[in-house]
């Protein structure tokens, strides 16, 4: 077997990485990893219902409603019933909130420079476009269907 890794598992491998450091810094703010991606996904969709987030946080939203109790017994979200579909509740920060998330994205930005050690500005913004263009590339075929001939050579 190939000992150099496929783009795809050298992507896992760096996203895993990313994140098991964040988290041993994280530690100490008390959050899971789900309880700290939900917050970050939430402070950039106020207003969203339930659903939606756990349709963006790729979870089920039954996973999800476990992880909006924790956060609201510590105060740091809160859920209003929709105006006009008392079935649907839509999600907030609360104001305490967001020190935490302040805390983060520090914690984010040294994890990200200590990722980066050694990779020049330049190289930095290539890999930002590099990445950016893959992302747009894998949006627009995954709106696409897959051939069905394709299935069957692959």
């Amino acid at each position: 077997m190939n000992a150099t890794p496929t783009l795809g598992f050298l992507l896992h491998d760096v996203a895993r990485l990313l994140r098991k450091r964040f988290e041993q810094r994280a530690k100490c703010l008390g959050l899971t990893r789900s309880q700290w991606q939900t917050l970050a996904y939430l402070s950039n969709n106020e207003g969203i219902h339930q659903s939606g987030l756990a349709e963006i946080l790729e979870i089920e939203p039954i996973t999800l409603v476990r992880i909006l109790d924790k956060l609201a017994e510590r105060g740091l979200i809160e859920r209003r019933q929709h105006p006009t579909d008392r079935r649907v509740w839509l999600l907030y920060m609360r104001q305490e909130a967001h020190p935490l998330l302040a805390e983060m994205r520090e914690l984010g930005d040294v994890t990200r420079a200590e990722a980066l050690e050694g990779v020049s500005a330049e190289q930095r913004e290539q890999l930002y476009r590099i990445l950016s263009a893959m992302k747009k590339n894998l949006v627009q075929a995954c709106r696409t269907p897959v051939e069905e001939n394709e299935m069957n050579d692959g």
